[in-house]
């Protein structure tokens, strides 16, 4: 990844985003409402809870026949998967509650899905959502070397069976959050004097990371091995099935709100500048997928509406349903494109199309 140093252009002449806040801020103050969560995210927030941690403790404490086993260890991917979605993204948002100490308590948890809230800040606050879509600036663009998300990326041979292999390599997303992407963004991350709000102080950060990735291995490994009667290899392969589901849901949901046929992949001039505003980026940049579906809605945390997302990141999901229209009618009346697949299937089959053509052998310039 590269030092930033991208701007995006100041010329909105049309002031579509100007226009869009307005009617926005105007949607909140006629009906009354805060912009962050509310009792609907507060019990979505305890059931997604309920489905990660109540499938462990009854492992512990109860025998069951190892069907049941594996079913729990997929419920608590499940589960593992909605608390990220839903609870952790808004409340690292700080969307989740009006009370920064509340989102910062709703925001560590984090911790329990194996990750670390200062690496995820500035991966995903940072330039995820200030460089959307730009190759080697927004990190969810890379893959290392194993699949080709842009062609802008390096092209090798294997990548012409990307779009086979790809599904398989995305169930570790957050298994390599356990083992090693925390350590190697933090030591990234910090020599780079990135962060999200406060620098911490490195020493700060190294031992918050070590000390939780400690704990974190003693809760869903050490402590189950050494004081439960359940065979250390159904622990592991438990551990390993839960992680696999929940970096299955997790990555697919991401690749499609950005990793499709329709977004562009812009990248800066050589003096790094954009030629969009940051507003109208995010929409050449982004997609919706199945935003009538209600139980999409429901369990993606409004990921599915990623346009109103990254145009109003500080706004919870909960809401993004009811401005979705507002900002359509207000893209389509500045014709500005609002990218929108019907269904979650139309976006998968655009997704492994996009890996099918980033996987083809780039023509040789003439």
């Amino acid at each position: 990844m590269n030092t930033p140093h991208i701007k995006f252009s100041r010329v909105d002449s049309a002031k579509f985003f100007r226009t869009l806040n307005k009617r926005v801020n105007s949607y909140f103050k006629e009906n009354n409402i805060q912009r962050t969560g509310n009792w609907k995210l507060h019990l979505k927030a305890i059931v997604m809870f309920s489905l990660y941690l109540t499938p462990y403790f009854l492992l512990l404490t109860l025998d069951f026949p190892t069907w049941a086993q594996l079913l729990f260890t997929i419920i608590m991917g499940v589960g593992m998967a909605g608390v990220g979605m839903n609870v952790m993204h808004d409340a690292n948002h700080g969307s989740y509650s009006s009370k920064k100490w509340i989102n910062k308590i709703m925001g560590g948890s984090m911790y329990i899905l194996a990750g670390n809230v200062y690496n995820w800040q500035v991966q995903h606050n940072v330039l995820h959502h200030t460089y959307t879509n730009i190759h080697g600036h927004d990190e969810d663009m890379e893959a290392g070397r194993v699949i080709r998300f842009s062609k802008h990326a390096k092209w090798r041979k294997f990548h012409k069976f990307q779009q086979y292999y790809s599904v398989l390599l995305y169930g570790l997303l957050t298994f390599n959050w356990a083992l090693t992407t925390d350590f190697k963004q933090t030591r990234r991350y910090l020599s780079k004097q990135l962060s999200y709000g406060k620098m911490p102080k490195p020493i700060t950060q190294w031992s918050v990371l070590i000390i939780t990735k400690l704990i974190y291995m003693g809760v869903w490994i050490v402590i189950p091995i050494l004081f439960f009667n359940i065979a250390w290899w159904k622990i592991l392969i438990g551990f390993f099935i839960m992680h696999y589901v929940a970096g299955l849901i997790l990555s697919i949901v991401f690749q499609l709100a950005h990793i499709v046929e329709d977004t562009d992949m812009p990248l800066p001039d050589k003096t790094g500048n954009m030629k969009n505003t940051w507003a109208i980026h995010q929409l050449f940049t982004t997609v919706n997928f199945s935003t009538k579906n209600k139980v999409v809605n429901w369990f993606t945390g409004g990921l599915n509406h990623q346009v109103e997302h990254h145009i109003f990141p500080n706004i919870s999901h909960i809401h993004y349903a009811k401005i979705a229209d507002i900002v359509k009618e207000t893209a389509l009346e500045f014709n500005l494109p609002y990218h929108e697949y019907k269904t979650t299937r139309s976006a998968i089959v655009a997704h492994f199309k996009h890996l099918k053509q980033m996987g083809l052998k780039p023509a040789i310039p003439a």
